[in-house]
């Protein structure tokens, strides 16, 4: 299975690069490079929600029903028509639920590196979050998912990053080690102590965004 970043390498992920980026009015490369950094954080996010019994029969009543991948059928519709009030609610739902109280220092730490605001960042978020909770009600779909053991598999494949040749980038990789450096798989509180601080234990602020970008 492919990895979440993967997904933004498709035509897929190029359509909702450049839907994104017209709906906010954000430079699509600038889109690009939020949704680059933020993915892997949202599904790290996600993983973490469903590692408890409860949180994984939440996600999966989510993904049978409201986010069973059907906003995808008509991407084109969704962005043509221009995005409207109800995804853009639902997206900064779907972020209040899986970032908690910890969403304001992510959304500062992307737009640091994205070069944007963290408001135009979280209107980008609100947009996409949505869709990318689409995808992973769509590949629960298809892989059959039935248990919060399936669901496990599902989200870690997304995070691994492999790809159909079975590669994975030193950048994916360094990015999970990096969020949850303190090994309590509190992805969130370690961006926020990065935010914070400037620093962390295995290189810092720089050296995990600087390998994602090759800066």
């Amino acid at each position: 299975m492919a990895g979440i970043l993967d997904l933004l390498n498709s035509d897929l992920g190029k359509t909702i690069i450049s839907g994104v980026s017209g709906s906010t009015g954000t430079d699509q490369n600038k889109t690009s490079s939020v949704l680059t950094i933020a993915l892997p954080v949202l599904m790290k996010a996600v993983e973490r929600n469903a590692s408890t019994p409860e949180g994984a029969q939440s996600l999966m009543g989510a993904l049978s029903n409201k986010h069973d991948g059907s906003i995808l059928d008509n991407l084109g519709g969704l962005f043509g028509d221009g995005v409207d009030n109800e995804v853009s609610n639902d997206g900064a739902k779907i972020l209040g639920h899986v970032l908690g109280n910890r969403q304001q220092d992510v959304e500062k730490i992307i737009g640091e590196k994205s070069g944007l605001d963290s408001g135009s960042v979280a209107n980008i978020l609100k947009v996409a979050a949505p869709i990318i909770m689409g995808v992973l009600g769509k590949q629960a779909k298809q892989t059959n998912v039935q248990s919060k053991s399936d669901l496990g598999g599902l989200l870690g494949n997304l995070l691994g990053g492999a790809s159909n040749s079975g590669s994975v980038t030193k950048e994916q990789t360094f990015l999970e080690k990096v969020l949850d450096s303190d090994g309590d798989g509190s992805v969130i509180d370690d961006v926020a102590d990065m935010v914070l601080s400037g620093n962390s234990k295995k290189g810092g602020l720089g050296g995990l965004l600087g390998g994602l970008f090759g800066k």
